[in-house]
């Protein structure tokens, strides 16, 4: 009988525990946000222009006022939290933030690990390095020094299999910098020979820094942008897509992006 009864109370704490996630087995992730009123952004706050500081310690960006939109449309505020890039998987799936938003390249690996949003901007992977360098090329990279954020697409693609051999190539790899602005200025110095990056952050980080940089053609892979949600949290998913949708019709996306980027160069349909 004992038995019987510890097996019963066993159930009835997994029932439980499973009502707290949902409601009768629906997705409650929208009804999460609005019942709260807020929905939490989880960004690099030194990813320009996506998402980064500005002079007046304010974080400011694209992706930061195309979320800012987005939040008006679901009728809840947005709170913008700065994590550690490399955590952000674990941020998400502890509920410390909602969304992954700030140039999150769409991957296979994301793709199965997380539910993501629609593709709203092209980017491409590709390599920053100091003009007249003699580097053009990714041949011409052998023996010498790449620097890649940590956690960063551009990490993964570097360690995909597509990339083998370019990466045997090289002659170090440093993986260790926390953002982009730190692994530039390690160009600068002549420490690392090349960045592997965002072209998208790029190209606007060396035109707001007047560096004697350039973006190589050369890529190692091209990509889209998406946000990140936690595993099937579709319907969360379905209202972002929506808002921006309706946002690219009514003009507002266009808006946003010509004062970052000078045009508008989403992609969202």
């Amino acid at each position: 009988m004992k038995k019987l009864f510890s097996m019963l109370l066993v159930a009835i704490l997994v029932l439980g525990l499973t009502a707290c996630g949902s409601k009768d087995g629906e997705d409650t992730s929208l009804e999460y946000i609005e019942d709260r009123g807020k929905l939490i952004l989880g960004l690099d706050d030194s990813f320009p222009p996506m998402g980064f500081r500005d002079d007046g310690d304010n974080i400011v960006g694209f992706d930061v006022d195309l979320a800012r939109a987005v939040a008006e449309k679901l009728g809840v505020e947005l709170v913008l939290q700065p994590i550690k890039w490399t955590a952000k998987e674990h941020e998400l799936q502890t509920k410390n933030i909602d969304c992954i938003w700030n140039g999150f390249s769409i991957t296979d690996e994301r793709k199965a690990q997380l539910t993501l949003s629609i593709p709203y901007m092209e980017n491409s992977i590709a390599m920053v390095v100091v003009n007249g360098s003699g580097i053009e090329t990714k041949e011409d990279m052998a023996g010498k020094r790449l620097a890649v954020q940590g956690g960063s697409s551009a990490e993964e693609a570097l360690n995909s299999d597509a990339n083998k051999a370019f990466r045997e190539s090289l002659g170090e790899v440093n993986g260790s910098f926390k953002d982009y602005v730190t692994a530039l200025m390690d160009l600068e110095t002549g420490n690392s020979d090349a960045v592997l990056m965002d072209s998208v952050v790029a190209n606007y980080m060396i035109n707001e820094a007047g560096k004697d940089f350039v973006v190589l053609k050369d890529n190692l892979v091209a990509e889209k942008y998406a946000i990140g949600f936690r595993k099937g949290e579709e319907a969360l998913a379905d209202a972002i897509n929506d808002a921006l949708r309706e946002l690219k019709a009514d003009g507002t996306v266009a808006k946003i992006a010509t004062e970052w980027f000078g045009s508008d160069i989403t992609i969202i349909k």
